[in-house]
């Protein structure tokens, strides 16, 4: 095909049960000028006879095959072969809606984006923390290809997205959104979860490899001064809120973690930062900052979180003496949203 406007990209490794769907959900896009590139990451099931099999049905499908060599190395060689003018990575036990690629185009076309960020969660969330996951970004191919020092790292993961959509948003504000995107994520339990692998140590070793790539690309790029804030919700979110928060670090892991984040945050963000730009970060955050260790740190959480719940469950009481309904009931839902993430969270 000639013609070739988008190529969507898809790494497959080991997902039989899931892969014809995916493949079925692209080709019966309502977009002409689609190119599908299948690249198998040395699967040892049926993946890569399946993905076979379509090559007989449409001509717009190019198949790569690897040896197993991770994610990254899949849509690095896959974003290789691309020839359309934007690019969108597609995981490969996922689907999305049939005018998913139709209205990211078009958005993309009309603004000159060089990024589109699609589906309502991630346009919402953007506003407030430069990172995203692979699956929320649709891309220029000019736009990567000014850039081909930035490409997905390789032995790294998780994160990998997350390093790699970091890097291309702070290097362009010609951003679009699409918030009527529909992705369809699917869990199950064969995916790559260190929670669920109980990997925590081998997540608590890539770290300081993720802030060195974050320091050679803010140094060369030379970006401190202009961007620290945008590094510090990096931080913020990734190793923070995902990792120390959210997963079950041993007491001594937990230490290690809080002085490799404190110390970078410390050393490498907060001298390019004014007092005015660390208030914009969470009140979590700057306490974990702050914390001399990861006992004190949770101990002032646990605290705090109480304190937060208290203040919900006191403006859960009072809202009933609001006497517009649909005021209330909007209150209400916000409130009780945000009591729910308070019951869960979790050092």
């Amino acid at each position: 095909m000639n013609n070739i406007l988008v190529s969507i990209i898809i790494p497959v490794y080991n997902v039989e049960k899931f892969i014809v769907e995916t493949i079925e959900s692209v080709l019966n896009q309502n977009f002409k000028g689609i190119e599908l590139i299948l690249v198998d990451d040395g699967s040892t099931d049926n993946s890569l006879k399946l993905c076979e099999q379509f090559l007989e049905k449409d001509y717009n499908i190019t198949l790569l095959r690897q040896k197993n060599s991770g994610v990254s190395i899949a849509r690095n060689n896959g974003l290789n072969q691309a020839k359309g003018k934007y690019i969108y990575f597609l995981d490969s036990d996922d689907t999305i809606a049939t005018d998913f690629i139709k209205t990211s185009y078009e958005i993309a076309k009309k603004g000159d984006c060089d990024i589109v960020v699609v589906g309502d969660y991630y346009c919402n969330r953007i506003q407030n923390v430069f990172v995203l996951p692979t699956c929320a970004l649709f891309l220029k191919l000019d736009f990567l290809e000014n850039h081909q020092d930035i490409r997905f790292p390789e032995k790294i993961q998780p994160c990998e997205d997350g390093l790699f959509s970091h890097q291309l948003l702070v290097l362009t504000d010609k951003i679009g959104i699409n918030p009527a995107a529909e992705y369809y994520y699917r869990e199950h339990e064969n995916q790559n979860h260190l929670m669920i692998n109980n990997q925590a140590e081998k997540l608590l070793r890539q770290i300081p490899e993720w802030f060195r790539i974050l320091i050679d690309f803010y140094k060369r790029y030379n970006l401190f001064q202009t961007h620290s804030i945008d590094l510090a919700r990096f931080v913020e979110h990734e190793p923070f809120e995902l990792r120390y928060l959210s997963m079950p670090f041993n007491l001594n892991q937990k230490k290690e973690l809080h002085q490799l984040i404190k110390d970078f945050v410390t050393k490498e963000i907060f001298p390019f930062m004014s007092r005015k730009q660390q208030k914009r970060l969470s009140s979590s955050f700057l306490l974990f900052v702050n914390s001399k260790n990861s006992l004190e740190f949770d101990r002032k959480y646990i605290l705090k979180l109480r304190k937060e719940k208290i203040i919900c469950k006191a403006k859960l009481i009072l809202i009933n003496t609001i006497p517009f309904r649909k005021i209330r009931k909007s209150l209400r839902t916000q409130l009780k949203e945000k009591y729910n993430k308070l019951q869960i969270s979790s050092i």
